[in-house]
Parts: C-alpha cells; structure tokens; sequence
C-alpha cells in the first residue's frame, strides 16, 4: 500500500484543520521534497480527467501543456480526454512516464448535460480501466490553467478543493441546492465548505464511490423532473458534507482569473481562466 502524506501546519492566517482533523492545504503548510520523498521507488499512478466538448476544445492545448509543466511533474501520470473533436486534440510532448488517451464522447446541446455525463464516464473509466494500474484520479474542468507546483500534497482518500467564490462566506450564502425535494438538497444548518465540481479527487474506490452515488441521485432528481441547481457540483457538494473528505486543498488549486488575488492566497497554482460564457456554451 503507498503511504499517505501528512501535511505540517506552518500558516496562522487561514484555516488549516477541519473540525473532522483533516489538513487543509496552503503555501507554506507542506514541504513538497519530503512529500515526494515518501514516493521515491514506488509505482505512483496518477490518473486525470478533463472534458473538452464543443467550444471548449480550444482550452485544451493551454491546459495540456501547462500540466506538463506544474502537475505531478516526475511521477506517472495518464491523462484521459474526452471530446467530441478526436481530431482536434493537440500534440502536446510529454515526458516518460506520462500518457494521454482520447475517449471519443458524443456532442451534447446543453451544458447541463455535458457537466452531469461526466460523473457517468469516470465510473466507467474507473470500474473499467483504472482498477488495475492506478493509485488516485483527479478530474479537472479543462478551461483552466496550471501556473506552480500540484504534487503528493495533494494526494488523500477523497479530496475536495475549496470554492474560490465562496470559501470566506458565512453557510447562508453558499449556493448549495436549497429545494427539499432534490437529492443534493442540503438543509440551512448543513455544509461545512462549498466544494469545486472543477477539481476533485482521490484514490479509485473513494472517486468511484463518490460517482456512484452521485449518479444515482442524479437519477432520482431526473425520475422527480428536477435538476439540481448546479448539477454534480450540488451532488458532489451533498455528498461531500456527508462523507468527509480526508484532505481539502486551499482555493490555490483552482482560483478565477478574473478575481484579484486575496492576500492569503500566496501562490496560484491552477486557475479558471476569464471567458465569455455566453459565446463558448451551448445554451445559457
């Protein structure tokens, strides 16, 4: 079994333990030589997903490329990317050890839709592919950019990644889905943190849980005509409040472009980059 990395605390200024004592990582909380030390002589697999499906396929280079320089660098790392555009997906050079796979996916005419699939197809990676070979998945919304360092502290059971809208909101304002009758419904006094649906992870069976039961309230919402109110983001959301993660990375892991950078945050090292929403999805 790979071991599993702590992370020191070194930060006075944000929060870096829950309430459950589980690290919560920050610039300055980790030392990244000793992490990757723990790994030196292993087998570590990383897998990573990223869907890159109509007018999206043209984050897809940035992306790549920028991940080859920041993202596990010196570990195996196996990089699937789904599209509708095979024939559209860049020639990125990678180093050894690193390899991307293209997953064919059909085009779908509504946003929505294409955010709630992806839970379906990394099940399926992972009950069919990734069993036997891999070590952790993160999956990763593509029109976004790696800028420093994403490495073993990162690793854990479960990992979510803290909003970067929202993390310094009081629970009343977090945009959980508030109808009782969706399955990602999450009640006032409920929630701990607003979690990303653009980047989370973990080892197989925590990830494939996790989807599993996300699909199936997925469906329910469906049978009951509803959708939640920011698709598997909401269920992730729900289902994250009930099974705690065992690490959560700091907004660094997937900041906004488009906001200033507030003092805590001393490094970004993935960001969401600024575009028009109204031009790149299908419907709005």
């Amino acid at each position: 079994m790979l071991p599993m990395p702590g992370n020191a605390t070194g930060r006075t200024d944000v929060l870096t333990m829950t309430s459950w004592s589980v690290p919560v990582v920050w610039e300055g909380t980790f030392n990244p030589v000793l992490l990757n030390s723990l790994y030196q002589g292993t087998s570590l697999t990383i897998a990573a997903t990223v869907f890159a499906q109509g007018k999206y396929i043209r984050f897809l280079k940035r992306f790549l490329e920028t991940m080859e320089q920041h993202f596990f660098t010196g570990f195996n790392v196996h990089v699937f990317v789904y599209t509708d555009q095979p024939n559209e997906v860049p020639q990125v050079k990678m180093a050894s050890g690193r390899q991307l796979t293209v997953k064919t996916v059909p085009t779908l005419n509504r946003w929505q839709d294409i955010s709630a699939s992806r839970l379906f197809l990394v099940q399926a990676l992972i009950d069919d592919e990734l069993l036997d070979y891999a070590d952790f998945i993160f999956c990763l919304d593509v029109d976004s950019e790696f800028h420093g360092h994403w490495g073993t502290e990162s690793l854990g059971d479960l990992v979510g990644v803290l909003h970067p809208g929202y993390y310094k909101a009081h629970r009343s304002a977090l945009p959980y889905e508030r109808r009782p009758i969706s399955k990602a419904y999450m009640a006032p006094e409920e929630g701990d943190f607003y979690y990303c649906g653009g980047a989370f992870g973990g080892n197989l069976q925590e990830v494939q849980r996790l989807c599993r039961t996300c699909i199936i309230n997925f469906w329910d919402d469906r049978t009951k005509g509803i959708e939640a109110v920011w698709q598997e983001e909401s269920h992730i959301n729900r289902y994250m409040w009930i099974n705690k993660p065992s690490k959560i990375l700091s907004p660094e892991y997937l900041w906004q472009d488009f906001a200033a950078r507030e003092p805590e945050i001393h490094i970004i090292r993935f960001s969401g980059v600024a575009k028009n929403y109204a031009e790149i999805r299908p419907n709005v």
